[in-house]
This record gives structure tokens, sequence and C-alpha cells, in this order.
């Protein structure tokens, strides 16, 4: 294969010169490791509590490198107070992944992308936000979505909604017959074909 492996035996010489310049590749690329390295341990960030009595400062690894209190800090009870010193502490640690982040892209530029991008995807899982909302979700459908199923599932048939007046119909048609809205007439000797002499009868009778 021409400029390949077997190509170089021919030609001590180019072999050697190929080789030379792949060692000094790999050296520059561990040089820039190293630097990369040495920048991201220098690393420290700082947080302070909302009242200014806790300043947290961190290196890249998440440890706790100071730990500053103000005068106020004396009035504070114990448990609001460790309570205060963890929740700044998380805040400065949040902050880690972004550092290191520029400071791998300013060292290595492009250089193995993928590998960096684990990397900095695992320590936002090690040092998450602590101020964001973890159950927000931007693509969530809005409430009135929803508001069928809180309602009773209102059907979305507009022949199932319109069901009544046509069941109502029926009657309204039988009007002109005698039946109406109170439902279907007597039969013939049930009450509703009885004549004068039938009351007679009725009023006549003891029982």
């Amino acid at each position: 294969m021409p400029g390949g492996l077997g190509a170089l035996s021919g030609d001590p010489d180019e072999a050697m010169a190929r080789v030379d310049s792949w060692a000094r590749g790999f050296a520059e690329k561990a040089q820039r490791y190293q630097v990369a390295q040495q920048e991201t341990e220098r690393i420290r960030l700082t947080a302070a509590s909302p009242d200014g009595a806790v300043r947290v400062t961190v290196g890249a690894d998440g440890a706790v490198t100071d730990l500053e209190f103000a005068n106020r800090a004396r009035s504070i009870p114990l448990p609001e107070l460790s309570a205060q010193i963890l929740a700044t502490m998380r805040r400065a640690q949040a902050d880690i992944a972004t550092r290191v982040g520029e400071v791998m892209a300013e060292q290595l530029g492009e250089e193995d992308l993928q590998t960096r991008a684990v990397m900095l995807g695992s320590l936002r899982s090690r040092f998450p936000d602590p101020d964001a909302d973890p159950d927000a979700d931007p693509d969530a459908d809005p409430p009135e979505q929803n508001q069928q199923g809180e309602q009773g599932q209102a059907p979305n048939n507009p022949d199932a909604a319109a069901a009544p007046d046509a069941a109502a119909a029926p009657d309204a048609a039988a009007a002109p017959g005698g039946q109406g809205e109170s439902g279907p007439s007597s039969p013939p000797g049930a009450g509703g074909g009885r004549g004068a002499g039938d009351i007679d009868e009725e009023d006549n009778n003891p029982w």
C-alpha cells in the first residue's frame, strides 16, 4: 500500500522520520494534557450564602479548600448554619463542570471531544445545580389540556352530546296525537278514554 508501513520498510530513513514525527505528536499531546491537568488542579470556585454569612471554596474534585464565616454567623442556630454550609458548598460545586470544560477547550482545542464530553457529563452528574428544578419539563402539556379528565372525561363526540335532544324528539312528535310530554296515552278502558257515565258511577260507588 503506497504510503503505508510496507512502503516505509523499503526506506529506513523515511521510516525513522515517520516514527520520530509520531513520537513528537504523542509527546506534544501528552504535554498539552499535562498542562490541562495542572490548570484543572488550580481551579478554585467560591460561593456565598444568600445572607453572606457563609463562603465556601472548592477545587475541581469538589473538595472544600476554604470555609469562611461572617460575624453574623454567630447568631445563626447550628442546624441552620450547617444547612447553609452544605447548600453553599453545592452551589460552588455546580460550576465545576463548566470551568473544567473551559480549561480543556483552551488547552486541547478540538482534541478528544467525545472523551471530554463523557468526562464533563460525569462531573455534571456528580455536582448538579442545587437551584435547578429536577421536575421541570419544558415539553409538558399545558394544564388546560387535562381538564376533561378532571371533569369526568366529557365525550368528544358531538352526536353523543346531542343524544338527549334526539331522545326527546319522539315525545314532541307524538304530542299532536295526545301523548305530549307526559308520555304515551293509556290504552282504552285504562282511564284515558272514560266518559261521563263512568265518572258518575265512580261518584255513586261507596267504596
